[in-house]
């Protein structure tokens, strides 16, 4: 019997002791890190090539008018981000911009160089519905008055949009579309899009860009960005 009793007590203490240290072994809970993810979009007509900084950090070299980065990922809070001309210390654009968790961003660089200041908006990356794409439109032509995005026998898919103004993403059938940018309001055609192919599930952004009487690269014209 005390050899039994013996056992039983060595196997409690045991047991007692794992226990024990288990509870000083478990490591403190450890916060998960948090993320987003931001594009950088170069939309000034007349400014050079730039560099991307985020916190210091290069994240993009020589991103040049009409260019993007892809989606960059980066811990969500806010993160100071600079815009420096080429393989300079320039810095044009400044901010510290706050990315919420699990959040995309778009950050264009917009107006002329002398203006050149960041837009910043966030992106729904929502997929869209069977057949359907989702198009957003944003105004980024600094000299061009409110606009209107038409098809060619005017019908306004996107109505009255101003400098630096934007739609949300809107699901449209997918297909091909001949579009127009007209004043807003107006008959008036300021530029045609001509026949513009948008793809069933992508997610585009649509931005008319370059000067009213810029020429070459920087004349009025719209580009396209998929963010998908």
């Amino acid at each position: 019997m005390k050899f039994k009793n013996l056992v039983l007590a060595l196997a409690v203490s045991i047991t007692a002791f794992t226990f024990v240290g288990c509870d000083d072994e478990e490591d403190p809970m450890q916060p998960v890190p948090s993320n987003s993810s931001t594009m950088v979009i170069h939309a000034s007509p007349d400014a050079p090539g730039v560099d991307i900084l985020v916190d210091n950090t290069v994240a993009g070299t020589n991103l040049t008018y009409l260019q993007n980065t892809p989606y960059l990922t980066l811990p969500s809070g806010t993160r100071n981000i600079k815009v420096n001309v080429t393989g300079t210390s320039t810095t044009v654009i400044e901010g510290n911009i706050n990315f919420a968790k699990d959040k995309s961003y778009s950050i264009f660089a917009v107006d002329s160089v002398a203006n050149i200041e960041p837009l910043v908006l966030e992106d729904n990356l929502a997929a869209p519905a069977s057949g359907k794409v989702h198009v957003r439109f944003i105004h980024l032509s600094p000299d061009a008055p409110a606009v209107d995005i038409t098809l060619a026998d005017g019908t306004v898919v996107f109505g009255n949009v101003a400098f630096k103004g934007s739609t949300a993403f809107t699901p449209l059938d997918g297909g091909n579309y001949n579009l127009q940018v007209r004043l807003a309001g107006t008959a008036t055609v300021v530029l045609d899009l001509g026949s513009v192919t948008l793809p069933t599930g992508k997610i585009l952004t649509v931005y008319a860009r370059g000067f009213v009487a810029g020429i070459g690269a920087q004349a009025l014209g719209a580009s396209v960005i998929e963010n998908n």
